[in-house]
C-alpha cells in the first residue's frame, strides 16, 4: 500500500521543481543568498527548547540526503542523541577526559558531563574513511558529509533555528567510539546541535572572494 505522506511528498516535491524551472524567479536566488548568509553559529549554550518537531525533524535529515555523493555510497550516518541517552554521552564525555587527565578536577569532569545536556536536538556526524568501493577517498567522503551537515543546518534555519558544530579531545575516544559503536573505518566527526536561539549576536562579516579564491595563469 502506497503510503500517503510519501504521496504527499512527492507532489510537493514536484510543485516545488515546477516552481524551480528555468528561468528561475529572480527572488530564488534573493532568498538563497539571505539564508546562506544569514546563517551563523549559535552555539550550544545559546540554544533551548523547543527544538524541532517530529516533522521539522525529518525535513532536516532529509537535506542531508540531497548532499553530493559519488557512486552513492550515504558514506556518512547521523546518531541522534535523545534525552534519555544523555547521560550515558554525559559520562562518556567524563570518561573521555579522566582517560587523556587523570588529575582532572570534580569541577572539570562536571562540565564535562554538563556539555551533553545543551540543545534540544543533538546528534553525532560519523563518516565511513573506508570500504569495499576503493575508488572513492576519504577526502571525498570528508566532503559529502559536510555538504550534508551545511544542508541540515541551513534546513534548520530555513525552519528558524539556529544549529552549531562542536567536536573536542572526546571526538576519538574510546569512551565516546564505544558508546557509538563505531567501526574502525568510521570516523566521528562533530555533534550537530539544533534549538531554538535565546541570545543572538551580530553576524560575522564574511570574508572577501579574493581571499579564497585565484586564477590559474598560463606560463
Amino acid at each position: 500500500m502506497e503510503d500517503p505522506a510519501s504521496t504527499a511528498n512527492q507532489a510537493d516535491f514536484a510543485e516545488t521543481s515546477s516552481a524551480l524551472a528555468y528561468p528561475r524567479p529572480p527572488e530564488v536566488a534573493e532568498f538563497a543568498q539571505a539564508l546562506i548568509h544569514t546563517r551563523q553559529t549559535i552555539l550550544p549554550r545559546r540554544l533551548a527548547g523547543p527544538g524541532p518537531s517530529p516533522s521539522e525533524l525529518q525535513v532536516i535529515l532529509k537535506a542531508a540526503g540531497a548532499a553530493p555523493d559519488h557512486h552513492r555510497l550515504i558514506p556518512w550516518r547521523f546518531v541522534l542523541v535523545p534525552a534519555t541517552s544523555r547521560a550515558r554521552l554525559g559520562e562518556a564525555f567524563a570518561a573521555a577526559l579522566a582517560e587523556r587527565d587523570p588529575s582532572a578536577s570534580p569541577e572539570q569532569m562536571a562540565q564535562a558531563y554538563e556539555k551533553a545536556e545543551r540543545a534540544p536536538l543533538l546528534m553525532l556526524a560519523i563518516v565511513r574513511i573506508t570500504d569495499e568501493d576503493a575508488e572513492i577517498p576519504p577526502a571525498e567522503r570528508l566532503v559529502s558529509a559536510g555538504c550534508a551537515i551545511q544542508n541540515m543546518l541551513l534546513m534548520a534555519h530555513a525552519l528558524g533555528y539556529g544549529g552549531a558544530l562542536t567536536s573536542g579531545k572526546a571526538m576519538n575516544s574510546k569512551p565516546l567510539r564505544t558508546l557509538f559503536d563505531l567501526a574502525e573505518h568510521e570516523q566521528a566527526l562533530c555533534f550537530v546541535s539544533i534549538g531554538t536561539t535565546i541570545k543572538t549576536k551580530p553576524i560575522p562579516l564574511r570574508p572577501e572572494v579574493s581571499r579564497y579564491v585565484s586564477e590559474l595563469n598560463k606560463h
